[in-house]
């Protein structure tokens, strides 16, 4: 996970422990695997009510648009509403905005962020 991590996100390598990270703040998570190999993942955190998120959507770079990472966040989408969440917030740079807008169906939103570090 550290691996694609740090390829899809452009940095060092770290040892997190995505795990225990996982196990405690999300409701669930999605992951792709080709003989055994983490290709892809993304993690649908939540409030523990009404509300999820959608976090670290990431495609190894040699599957990247071929259609996988929208599979990847259709079944999160599909698992947050069998869940009972009544919405599935993301957050995205701007060079990604087609693909969450026009692949897999997020409509734009008035939002606030305050950059803390």
């Amino acid at each position: 996970m550290n691996t694609l991590h740090a390829e899809c996100f452009e940095h060092p390598l770290t040892e997190d422990d995505w795990s225990g990270q996982v196990s405690r703040f999300s409701l669930g998570w999605v992951t792709m695997r080709i003989s055994g190999a983490l290709t892809g993942f993304v993690n649908v955190a939540w409030d523990g009510g009404v509300h999820a998120f959608l976090l670290d959507t990431m495609m190894t770079s040699t599957l990247r648009r071929k259609g996988y990472a929208t599979l990847l966040v259709e079944e999160a989408v599909t698992h947050a509403k069998t869940s009972g969440c009544e919405w599935l917030h993301v957050d995205f740079d701007p060079h990604l905005r087609g693909f969450y807008f026009d692949r897999c169906g997020f409509v734009p939103t008035d939002a606030g962020l305050i950059q803390l570090r």
